[in-house]
């Protein structure tokens, strides 16, 4: 594969992740997984660990833009950073221990799970 094809890949990745993002407020990692280890070429241990690093910044800057328009409660978003961050903190310690399997698995049950909810529960 040609320099250009995989600048191009990368490039519409993190598009698509920062739509999602953007759009959602999350979920660009939902993109990322996938296109990171299938289209890109990562191993899917890197994929997921790749998607994080990339979803960082990217939920910064979306949430400095719903902040910018008013539809942030810091306040109330405060005790789901602190959760978050131990969360964080607890699956790093635990990825390089699970098999890759048990993360697909997880990780699909959670597309499954959240994609049902948008569709039946909304």
């Amino acid at each position: 594969m040609s320099k250009n094809c995989k600048t191009y890949r990368f490039l519409c990745t993190g598009a698509l992740a920062g739509l999602a993002n953007g759009l959602f407020g999350a979920g660009g990692g939902l993109f990322l997984v996938p296109l990171l280890s299938r289209w890109c070429g990562l191993p899917v241990r890197g994929a997921f660990a790749t998607s994080v690093a990339v979803i960082f910044p990217l939920s910064i800057l979306s949430a400095i833009l719903y902040y910018m328009h008013g539809a942030l409660p810091v306040s109330d978003a405060l005790p789901y950073l602190i959760g978050g961050a131990a969360g964080g903190l607890i699956a790093g310690r635990i990825f390089q221990n699970v098999r890759m399997v048990w993360l697909r698995r997880a990780f699909g049950a959670l597309i499954l799970y959240g994609g049902i909810r948008a569709v039946l529960l909304l």
